[in-house]
């Protein structure tokens, strides 16, 4: 087992993004749970992208359709060539959920700053308090939204009933039933606790080191491919509460271990714990 990543080329140190700061050609994003700390301070010529405001449908339970995608990319000074590289805060959460969203519509070029917000505290480096820059807008044109990485209830379900490969991101108690929310949030969201039948119990956190960084290669697979008994080639479905959690381990699956076919099921428990007629299961996995 190699000790790189299957796509080692995705992630990026704090000082590769220090020194890409003022590049032209590189557009770099926070994209954060506390929507508050972008204005507590950012990367130097940092935009924001608001995972509630700007990727989210502001009606249906959904993502933005492809034309509100590419004004969103225009106003952000994003062309189909920039490379756009995520951070954010709770170890990359919500960072790796935008990046999942741009995938989701095709671009092209999507890195992660490996560690988030704490790496680059940890490293020393300076914020920069100054309003969101603005940037000259550019003529984007997105890809339709590729199916490829998405899943939607009634595959889940096809993909449960036939004995395929589910992982369930949220902790431990979400996945018992014991709680229907993680821990120190309010219970919202389900009114029935548990998980899908058949769903390993890996919480995404498992896939981070203390300083918010990947952990490397050989542990990664020690949990997914040794623990969890899953191999490259397996079709896997992640989902966790709304897809945040579950957005950060399908890329740990897909481009750090190699996987060829991952999905994130974004609906997540708050659809699946409301669907009429949905298998549920409670308590823990079998040893």
């Amino acid at each position: 087992m190699t000790s790189e990543y299957a796509h080692p080329e995705v992630l990026v140190p704090t000082d590769w993004v220090a020194a890409h700061a003022g590049d032209p050609h590189v557009r770099i994003v926070e994209s954060d749970e506390d929507v508050l700390l972008y204005d507590q301070g950012h990367v130097p010529g940092a935009v924001r992208i608001d995972w509630h405001l700007d990727l989210q449908h502001a009606v249906i339970r959904d993502y933005v359709d492809q034309t509100a995608f590419e004004t969103l990319c225009k106003s952000k000074g994003i062309a189909r060539d920039t490379t756009v590289v995520f951070y954010g805060d709770k170890n990359n959460w919500w960072a790796c959920y935008a990046f999942w969203a741009f995938k989701l519509y095709g671009h092209p070029r999507c890195l992660i700053m490996n560690g988030g917000r704490k790496r680059w505290d940890l490293d020393g480096r300076s914020w920069q308090r100054a309003p969101e820059p603005q940037y000259p807008p550019t003529d984007y044109r997105a890809q339709p939204p590729d199916p490829a990485i998405r899943a939607f209830r009634d595959e889940v379900l096809q993909h449960q009933q036939r004995g395929g490969r589910l992982i369930d991101v949220r902790s431990p108690s979400e996945y018992t039933g014991e709680t229907l929310h993680m821990p120190d949030y309010p219970q919202e969201g389900a009114l029935r606790g548990g998980h899908i039948p058949g769903a390993a119990s890996v919480p995404w956190s498992r896939a981070v080191q203390e300083d918010g960084t990947f952990k490397p290669r050989d542990q990664l697979a020690d949990i997914y491919l040794k623990d969890c008994r899953l191999e490259a080639r397996d079709k896997v479905i992640a989902y966790c509460r709304i897809g945040e959690r579950s957005s950060h381990t399908w890329f740990v699956l897909q481009y750090l271990l190699g996987f060829q076919s991952v999905k994130n099921y974004d609906g997540s428990w708050t659809e699946w714990g409301n669907l009429v007629g949905a298998p549920i299961a409670k308590g823990p996995q079998p040893g």
